[in-house]
């Protein structure tokens, strides 16, 4: 079964820094593919940026590139969301997912395996 445990979330003002971990577990996850998604109230599940375990192919919104970098380490099975220069609208749960599959699925459809979510507020 697999398990995926968010942490790392928080309240910040703009222009602030935050990285949020996913603990991955009970699977070799290879052959995986990590997202992160998000959700602001009222508003669909996004990605906000994905990468492939074994390749590092990585993917990441337009509204993220250059502020965000997704990475993982192999050892701890963790894969991590560095956000930098945080915007009010960046404000949402953030949710961890996994799937197995060589091309990255962009939609939440595309991940069977979901994390509990972090809540991440940024203030202006």
């Amino acid at each position: 079964q697999v398990q995926l445990v968010e942490s790392g979330g928080g309240w910040v003002q703009a222009g602030e820094s935050l990285r949020l971990s996913c603990a991955a577990s009970g699977r070799t996850f290879s052959s995986y593919v990590m997202g992160w998604f998000r959700q602001a109230p009222g508003k669909e599940r996004d990605i906000v940026a994905a990468i492939s375990w074994s390749r590092g192919n990585t993917y990441y919104a337009d509204s993220v590139k250059g502020r965000f970098t997704i990475s993982r380490d192999n050892a701890k099975t963790t894969v991590f969301l560095q956000m930098n220069s945080l915007k009010p609208e960046d404000t949402a749960v953030y949710y961890c997912a996994a799937t197995r599959a060589v091309l990255i699925p962009l939609g939440q459809q595309g991940y069977p395996y979901w994390g509990q979510g972090t809540q991440v507020t940024v203030s202006s």
